[in-house]
């Protein structure tokens, strides 16, 4: 009888961890042995940064993922398009950039669905990743994001180079802390000269130095 309880504990305890696992949409970071980091880029496209970023992408033949704002979408579909060209993944980052938390849930819903359709009416595609702006959501947020089938991306790897750091305090800054299965936030789109292209010209080749590659977030959290 002791046997058969303890058995059915541990049937009861395997289910939990599946089920919580599959419920699982927010992702900071996912562990991996195998080196890999994802790229991310916030609130563009912009009509000359996006384009310069995707450049040295290229040289390094690194893929990464933007987070789409969908009014940015629409001003320069052209700077939206060439990311779509090159074959970087796309996300969600609302249509307008206001903080979710502070919306009705009709309201976010508009926001997620406007920018949707600014993503599908330049590629046919529709993606599965939403970042809220500055990473502030809360439980509403997240069950919406739920039942419209997004994953929650977040990052573990803050570079702040919205803030206006110089290029080598961003570059130090991420190869002090990255581990393998990072997500590390930079920006295409700051609203003065931005240091993120000059940073990155720095850290990409150093952490391929170190022996990381670049995926996708999908093919991060996916585990491919």
């Amino acid at each position: 009888m002791r046997k058969l309880s303890f058995l059915i504990a541990l049937l009861v305890l395997f289910s939990i961890c599946i089920s919580a696992e599959e419920a699982k949409i927010t992702y900071r970071r996912t562990d991996n042995g195998d080196m890999k980091i994802a790229l991310t880029f916030d609130d563009g496209p912009h009509p000359y940064y996006t384009a310069e970023i995707l450049e040295i992408l290229k040289e390094y033949n690194v893929k990464a993922t933007f987070f789409f704002v969908g009014q940015n979408i629409e001003n320069y579909p052209d700077a939206a398009e060439q990311v779509y060209l090159a074959g970087h993944e796309i996300g969600n980052h609302t249509y307008t950039h206001h903080r979710v938390r502070a919306m009705e849930r009709g309201e976010l819903v508009r926001e997620l669905e406007r920018c949707d359709d600014e993503i599908y009416r330049l590629y046919e595609y529709r993606t599965r990743l939403f970042r809220p702006p500055e990473g502030a959501f809360d439980d509403d947020v997240e069950s919406i994001a739920r039942n419209m089938d997004y994953s929650i991306i977040l990052w573990s790897v803050d570079t702040r180079d919205w803030e206006g750091n110089t290029p080598i305090k961003i570059y130090q800054n991420v190869i002090d802390h990255v581990r393998s299965g990072d997500i590390i936030l930079m920006h295409d789109y700051i609203g003065r000269n931005s240091p993120t292209p000059d940073a990155l010209r720095m850290i990409i080749p150093k952490l391929i130095e170190m022996g990381y590659s670049f995926v996708s977030v999908s093919e991060l959290i996916s585990g491919g």
